[in-house]
């Protein structure tokens, strides 16, 4: 009976020509409850045998960060991977495809050899939502390739507090700003055409991937930044600010959001019924499915994690449809059908998420295509896609100096001077360059991929006639014979991080850097490039005693995009995302404050042309 059911002409959900809701009705009407709860849940791969897939009716499998198939595994070794999962999850009864999901949040950065763009904060410098756009078709070709069919991207945080460890991943502390930069979730997924209802989910064919507007929702808005932590704010203000950029992302056809670990008010957003259901949901009609984050049930109970059965009731009746259980998934599956057979869950709760979770897999056209299109490999990380982050280096750089007096601007430099200084953690480390979210959650130092690094560029850049002097810490001899230089530049910032382990109450350049900067720049004039997520503590002398200053974020990749502006090929376009704060006991920072007093306010930023 089985076989006939899934061979059957009559089999509805199998013919691609008919009504996508008509679809997921008629597989909805053959699925037990034990293959419903198996589509709500989603797995990490190192857990994905094929007994565990075929057996509990798995719907999802996801990469946590730095969960490869191996080390420097390429993008065909993942697309392996993954088809082999999917194999298995075609081979149960129905035959319904996994959705496999990763952390491709500034390209596909969890896979050797891809193309890595700027995080999120330089992307919001650019105010440039059309490169947005394409970066997000660019890193939908390089994840499809590796057999991704969906991105836990973009996180639109509106910003409150640079002191949280993932400010970075935010477009920037303004609504407006945040709301252009969703524009990638039309290069992701593609664009909707005018007729497509709003809050309906959209996909535009193969070469696209599925995105997912995280965290719903206060993410960036928790008191003091921490992670994970507490949003104090009326509804109207919740609204106006951290609500407003899901707007366009539900109109772009969004296919998935993600709800945040943190708290509203002191009520967990994963257990929040109002804001999941009533508001995000109803009000503005999202039409996609909510997956938590991971073990995010688990965030619902004081201490968390305790009384597993009651954070599945409270966070599936809030209206979470997938959850994510990465290696526990044998107890929430236990609990969730033991919850519908008590009625403590409705079984129409189930089918509503079903039935999202399946409209979005029909809509993926994963029933046609479940496996990997091999023609895309050649795209990884290729020069185009390169070309791409090279511009959007260029164009998130940030001046915040240029020369010690407006009328001897310093930058450009002279790429025929006779001999340069180079000095810094990170002018010659393409992990330190590249940051969190890369190969691993918090990144590392060092060559973990692919690229070109700020010292490569330079050299790149220069004439062949000027000697580049590098040493990663300035020595007092090279110190001493300062006179040889023509200038210095100082390339220094954080270290990688993701996440609680970024949460930083002092915000000061590690490693010494105000004094490695001031060493420097008293004896050779300097330009200081400062490799970090968010605004640090600048002190007086490092103010003082450069001659030019440049924000370059976490620019991935692509170290070029500062040559070509440094040097002069191209000039400065970027603008302060966030306001550059002067001490952080003045955090955090409100632009429309009467006490507002930065260092550099929101929307700075100088070129060399008009200074």
């Amino acid at each position: 009976k089985n076989m006939a059911e899934t061979t059957d002409s009559s089999c509805v959900y199998k013919n691609p020509d008919a009504p996508v809701e008509a679809r997921v009705q008629d597989l909805l009407s053959r699925m037990t409850l034990q293959e419903k709860i198996g589509q709500m849940t989603q797995i990490e791969r190192s857990v994905a045998s094929h007994d565990v897939l075929t057996d509990y009716f798995i719907g999802s499998v996801q990469s946590g960060a730095g969960s490869w198939p191996f080390e420097d595994a390429k993008s065909s070794d993942w697309a392996d991977m993954i088809d082999g999962f999917q194999r298995s999850a075609l081979a149960s009864r129905l035959g319904i495809p996994i959705i496999y999901g990763t952390d491709a949040v500034h390209g596909n950065n969890n896979v050797y050899g891809a193309t890595i763009f700027p995080h999120n904060i330089g992307l919001g410098a650019t105010r440039d939502a059309e490169l947005v756009k394409r970066i997000g078709a660019v890193t939908a070709l390089e994840v499809r390739a590796s057999g991704i069919h969906w991105t836990f991207a973009p996180c639109v945080a509106v910003l409150g507090d640079p002191r949280w460890g993932r400010c970075y991943e935010s477009y920037g502390e303004a609504a407006k700003i945040v709301s252009e930069m969703s524009s990638i979730i039309s290069g992701l997924q593609g664009e909707p055409p005018e007729e497509h209802p709003n809050g309906y989910p959209f996909l535009a064919g193969r070469n696209n991937l599925i995105a997912c507007a995280k965290h719903f929702v206060g993410d960036g808005g928790t008191d003091k930044g921490l992670s994970e932590g507490n949003t104090i704010a009326s509804y109207e203000d919740l609204e106006r600010i951290h609500v407003a950029p899901y707007l366009n992302c539900i109109s772009q056809g969004v296919c998935t959001v993600m709800a945040s670990f943190s708290s509203w008010n002191g009520s967990r957003l994963h257990s929040d019924y109002y804001l999941l259901t009533e508001v995000l949901k109803q009000k503005l009609g999202f039409k996609g499915f909510l997956v938590s984050d991971w073990d995010g049930l688990e965030t619902i109970s004081e201490p968390q994690g305790s009384d597993n059965r009651n954070c599945v009731k409270l966070g599936i009746n809030a209206g979470i449809d997938m959850v994510m259980v990465p290696y526990k998934y044998q107890q929430f599956i236990e609990d969730l059908t033991d919850l519908v057979e008590s009625g403590e869950v409705q079984m129409a709760r189930i089918n509503d998420a079903v039935e999202k979770i399946l409209r979005v897999k029909f809509v993926a056209g994963l029933f046609e295509y479940p496996l990997t299109d091999r023609s895309l490999l050649p795209t990884v990380g290729c020069k185009e896609h390169r070309e791409v982050a090279r511009e959007a280096v260029r164009k998130s750089l940030v001046l915040l100096k240029n020369g010690k007096n407006d009328d001897k601007p310093f930058l450009p430099l002279d790429r025929t001077a006779e001999r340069i200084l180079v000095v810094g953690t990170h002018a010659d480390d393409l992990g330190n360059q590249c940051g969190g979210w890369t190969k691993t959650k918090s990144g590392q130092s060092g060559k973990i991929t692919i690229g070109t690094t700020l010292l490569d560029a330079i050299k790149a850049a220069v004439g062949d006639k000027t000697e580049v002097i590098y040493e990663k810490t300035p020595s007092k001899e090279t110190l001493a014979s300062c006179e040889d230089f023509s200038y210095a530049i100082v390339a220094l910032g954080e270290p990688p991080y993701a996440e609680m382990r970024g949460d930083n109450s002092e915000l000061t350049i590690p490693l010494n850097g105000n004094n490695i900067v001031t060493a420097v720049a008293e004896k050779i004039p300097t330009l200081v490039i400062l490799f970090t997520g968010r605004p640090m503590v600048l002190e007086m002398p490092v103010l003082e005693k450069t001659e030019a200053l440049v924000a370059a974020w976490f620019p991935g990749t692509e170290g070029q995009g500062m040559a070509d502006v440094i040097f002069g090929d191209y000039d400065f376009e970027g603008k302060l995302p966030l306001s550059w704060f002067k001490r952080v006991d003045q955090l955090p920072l409100n632009v429309d404050s009467n006490f507002y007093d930065p260092l550099f306010p929101l929307g700075y930023g100088l070129n060399c042309n008009s200074g």
